[in-house]
């Protein structure tokens, strides 16, 4: 599977989502990166490469969240 297809599956995965589920979502990512982000600074992180999904993954929420708030209007 190309890059490009892992990335619209993944979008499609998250436009899945509820406004409930995907608010919920953001929140457990944002608690996780911070944890990560934390532990990086103390040289304790296991898998960096993890921070970066994670970045990748609330941008990913954000941008459907905007898409369905103005689809709202």
């Amino acid at each position: 599977m190309s890059a490009q297809n892992k990335t619209a599956s993944a979008a499609a995965k998250v436009r899945e989502l509820s406004a409930e589920e995907l608010s919920k979502k953001l929140r457990d990512n944002r608690e996780e990166l911070l944890n990560l982000n934390l532990r990086k600074h103390t040289g304790q992180v296991q898998n960096p490469a993890r921070i970066r999904a994670l970045r990748r993954e609330n941008a990913r929420i954000l941008t459907v969240m905007g898409e369905k708030a103005a689809s709202k209007n």
